[in-house]
């Protein structure tokens, strides 16, 4: 098992770090998804650097826990923290969504180290993950199972699908984590459909429910040793989180779920996240030589 980090600070700066890196990608790609890169980034640095017992050196260990990204679309945010971890150079992250890259807009298992699962048609990775869970079950394996399911994803049948049959195999080896950011791909999630009574309905379902700030490192860290502690079912963290998060003109904004950076949009978003101007300005010269 690797050496946690537990610094408060430190884990801080690595999400900001991966902030910056998430716009540097979509700047040099020209398109991503940045809202749900940016909402999720604190979730994953923790899950990532203080949580998960996994092995870059080991990518296929078979008593490792397993993380899928069942929001696909985001990835992003996970292939800079994949990077920061050790599991490819981080040179690789400028090759975004390009032809032969292993990182393509939705998460390949099969050509990314550290993917546990190809995903991005919504709904399927929690599905994933309870295969994932059950299948350690079957082996008397006590590694743990995490999942990343967005707040937009969760209209999916397919999502209360596997919520029942997490609940019925009494998967205590399964958190999912909710990214709560309140919007979906074209409005906010209240008025496309809403969710609310959304804590009651998983409940309903047969799981235990914590609730956490998503953007709170210290919070996520004490949220997620609780649900360790849960036995006999599955528990799922509803993360409240910001969409856009750390960039002033993305925040709440349902315009930011899939975005083409301006020259312009790029430096203020840089600025804003704390990157040094010679940085940003190497950052708007690549692009400009791109295109």
């Amino acid at each position: 098992m690797f050496e946690k980090i537990t610094d408060l600070n430190k884990l801080n700066e690595i999400a900001k770090e991966i902030r910056i890196k998430v716009v540097e990608m979509i700047a040099h790609s020209g398109f991503g998804h940045a809202g749900g890169s940016m909402s999720m980034i604190e979730l994953l640095t923790v899950l990532y650097f203080n949580e998960l017992n996994i092995n870059p050196k080991e990518i296929h260990w078979e008593d490792r826990d397993r993380f899928v990204l069942s929001k696909g679309h985001s990835c992003p945010a996970l292939y800079a923290v994949l990077a920061k971890r050790g599991f490819f150079d981080e040179d690789t992250l400028l090759t975004l969504d390009t032809v032969d890259s292993i990182l393509q807009c939705h998460p390949d298992m099969r050509i990314c180290p550290g993917i546990d699962m190809t995903s991005g048609a919504l709904g399927q990775g929690l599905s994933a993950a309870v295969g994932m869970a059950k299948g350690a079950k079957i082996k008397g394996k006590d590694f743990r199972v995490y999942c990343m399911v967005g707040d937009g994803e969760s209209m999916e049948g397919q999502i209360w699908e596997a919520n029942m049959s997490a609940a019925k195999f009494q998967l205590d080896n399964l958190i999912a984590i909710v990214d709560y950011n309140k919007f979906a791909l074209s409005a906010k999630v209240s008025e496309v459909m809403p969710l609310e009574p959304f804590c009651a309905k998983w409940h309903s379902f047969g799981w235990r429910v914590l609730q956490t700030n998503g953007h709170d490192i210290g919070q996520i860290m004490e949220t997620l040793a609780e649900a360790k502690t849960t036995k006999n079912q599955p528990t799922v963290i509803i993360a409240h989180t910001v969409k856009g998060k750390g960039i002033s003109f993305y925040e709440n904004n349902a315009l930011c779920h899939a975005v083409t950076m301006k020259d312009d949009e790029v430096s203020l978003a840089l600025e804003e996240l704390g990157c040094c101007k010679d940085r940003a300005d190497n950052v708007v010269k690549q692009m400009k030589e791109g295109n």
